[in-house]
């Protein structure tokens, strides 16, 4: 990048330039701070020629916390004795129903892999009937892995979005965090859910690599599959979890992701979640090149998240007024929602 005129390396990437392993290893390697700021700049410039000042807002409904996995990096895995909890029906369209009116561009119905849904996946599917009936947004789904019959009908019954992680394409790492579930199977769910006109979205877990390679490879595997949208998230450390003591890395390489993967996903949708930093956090990762805000919840809620950092607050501040806000002092605002259907072929 050093070598590049700054828009002539921006239309380069709008045109097509890859980057090369070597230039990913040493943009992940680098504590330049100057050179930093550089990469952020671009990515920006880049996201702004296709969304400008735009963003995505998605809501989030985490209504089911059971699992039947025994993923090592998850608070939810089967084994950690905690408290979970099903919502009903009803009580999934009284929280759809605070979303009504607000600046939501997507519902994003997310759940462990219930075995409760998955031994009767049409519940699921009439969730998805119940709450299209109710918002009439584009819903993304959670599902984990489900099989072809269940996605054609999730996506028959209203949904739009597949988010479905492979968190690692090293199979040696994929093996020791989603333990004991198939590799392929995750792949092949999500090129099915391609298939039948699914928007898929990917992610990796950043901060759990044992090393820059490992990394790269996830990366190039994201690449290869194409999804519409590709998410990175900083490994934080679980209570209960066999990674519980494990250290958890800064926040900063998951920002070098966002903007690397800017850089190989010129167009595509990229999220910053409020799960990991909330509203602070989320400034840093749509200033690394993020268009999307995910994680949106009511203020007087006490939906679980994915991690949780506000989990022991008295007072959680991630609700949509509080990001609309925040995005205007950025010089930032929600997208029209027909801005945002077009994106995913509505």
């Amino acid at each position: 990048m050093d070598n590049y005129d700054l828009n002539e390396f921006v239309q380069d990437i709008i045109n097509g330039r890859g980057l090369s392993d070597s230039e990913i290893k040493h943009l992940l390697s680098t504590e330049n701070h100057k050179e930093l700021d550089k990469l952020y700049q671009v990515s920006r410039i880049v996201r702004d020629k296709f969304t400008g000042n735009k963003v995505f807002l998605y809501s989030f409904i985490y209504f089911s916390t059971y699992c039947k996995n025994e993923c090592s990096f998850c608070y939810y895995n089967k084994l950690n004795n905690i408290s979970r909890y099903r919502l009903s029906t009803d009580e999934i369209l009284r929280i759809c129903s605070s979303f009504k009116g607000k600046q939501i561009h997507m519902v994003d119905l997310t759940m462990g892999e219930d075995p409760y849904y998955h031994n009767n996946p049409h519940l699921l599917v009439d969730i998805v009937k119940n709450v299209k009936n109710e918002l009439d947004l584009p819903i993304m789904v959670s599902p984990g892995v489900v099989d072809n019959d269940t996605l054609e009908n999730l996506y028959n019954s209203g949904a739009d979005f597949l988010a479905l992680y492979q968190e690692t394409y090293d199979k040696d790492l994929y093996e020791r965090i989603r333990v004991g579930q198939s590799f392929r199977d995750r792949i092949n769910a999500r090129k099915f859910a391609k298939k039948i006109g699914f928007c898929v979205e990917d992610g990796i877990l950043s901060g759990i690599e044992p090393d820059i390679e490992s990394l790269i490879k996830s990366l190039r595997g994201m690449e290869n599959n194409n999804p519409d949208m590709v998410r990175a998230m900083t490994f934080t450390p679980q209570e209960g979890t066999p990674l519980e003591n494990q250290r958890q890395s800064s926040s900063e390489q998951e920002l070098k992701i966002i903007s690397i993967l800017r850089l190989m996903f010129p167009d595509k949708l990229i999220p910053a979640s409020l799960d990991i930093e909330g509203i602070d956090g989320m400034v840093k990762r749509l200033n690394s090149g993020a268009n999307v805000v995910t994680s949106i919840i009511p203020s007087n809620t006490t939906l679980e998240g994915v991690v949780n950092y506000d989990r022991d607050l008295e007072k959680r501040n991630r609700n949509v007024e509080n990001v609309v806000s925040r995005l205007k002092t950025m010089g930032m605002e929600p997208a029209k929602q027909s801005e945002f259907n077009q994106i995913i072929g509505l």
